[in-house]
């Protein structure tokens, strides 16, 4: 039986600094990466918002600092992904398909996935003017104009952001109107700088032979039309999934499908599992909150197995 003090599910900011916390703390510590080590983060190409990092710092090489940190305290990397999890019986149990790992407790930090448009020039400009999140890009953007794909609340909020930043800013939504609260339309119509182009999807991010953002196409869905625009950036905005599928039915998660907790937690409805990271917040999404949450439900952790082994 390969059995573990815990079992940490995820390598982002929020499974890597838990990792960091739990080996530190004397446990043993399995890590199963998942699909992509080192999460949504390796995506990044600078992060200039992270602290300690003046000169800012690449995504994929902050996140494997936090590995090779969590390693030097004996954590262990395994680079598979859980196809299934019974929280049912102790000790608890992940099942990566050809093998079950065994766990007094787990620390879930999935994430959470950004939805996409799906056009090959999208993920081939991803991180060379295509962005996911304008609170981690928008200074990239100071004085250009930029795109805001999408017609929620989070588009607002990125668009607003980027205002204070960008030289012009066009939210782009397939309707004739927002789904946005009414407090976000009254703040981005009321900017000068924020305007909107209604009835409207992407065709194409220009240009992804030159291997940068310099244009978008963009078509109407009423008459089919394409209308072609210079700009520096892409901001989509359509939406984040929390990576909890496997979790349905064996956590309690709310509407959207993040992970519940207890308030100013990281506990979980199951003894013993904790959550970390995206996966839990629909609010912030940075890697210096999901690095946070990592220490607090690695803490928590700690405290869970104390208390239990005690008893």
């Amino acid at each position: 039986m390969d059995k573990v003090d815990t079992i940490i599910l995820g390598s982002g900011p929020a499974g890597a600094t838990a990792a960091i916390y739990t080996a530190r703390a004397g446990l043993s510590t399995l890590v199963l990466e998942g699909d992509v080590s080192g999460g949504q983060l390796v995506t990044t190409t600078v992060i200039e918002n992270f602290p300690g990092f003046p000169e800012g710092i690449g995504g994929a090489e902050l996140v494997m600092a936090m590995r090779r940190q969590a390693e030097r305290f004996g954590a262990r990397f395994v680079g598979r992904s859980a196809v299934g999890v019974d929280f049912s019986s102790r000790p608890l149990q992940v099942n990566v398909g050809d093998k079950v790992f065994f766990g007094d407790t787990v620390i879930v930090a999935t994430g959470a996935s950004p939805k996409r448009l799906g056009l090959p020039s999208e993920e081939r400009l991803i991180g060379k003017g295509v962005s996911m999140c304008a609170t981690c890009d928008g200074p990239f953007f100071r004085g250009e104009v930029v795109f805001v794909i999408g017609g929620g609340d989070t588009a607002l909020e990125e668009a607003l952001f980027l205002s204070r930043l960008a030289k012009e800013v066009y939210v782009v939504h397939r309707r004739d109107e927002l789904r946005a609260s009414e407090y976000l339309k009254r703040r981005a119509m009321a900017e000068k700088n924020i305007k909107f182009i209604w009835n409207s999807v992407v065709d194409e991010i220009l240009d992804a032979e030159k291997d940068k953002v310099i244009g978008i196409r963009l078509r109407n869905v009423k008459s089919g039309e394409t209308s072609e625009y210079v700009c520096s950036g892409v901001f989509i905005a359509i939406g984040h999934k929390p990576n909890t599928d496997l979790f349905k039915g064996v956590l309690e998660l709310d509407e959207a499908g993040y992970i519940k907790t207890l308030p100013g937690r990281t506990a979980t409805n199951v003894e013993g599992v904790f959550a970390a990271g995206d996966v839990k917040d629909p609010h912030y999404r940075q890697a210096i909150t999901a690095a946070a949450s990592g220490c607090m439900a690695a803490i928590e952790a700690a405290a869970y197995l104390n208390t239990v082994r005690r008893s």
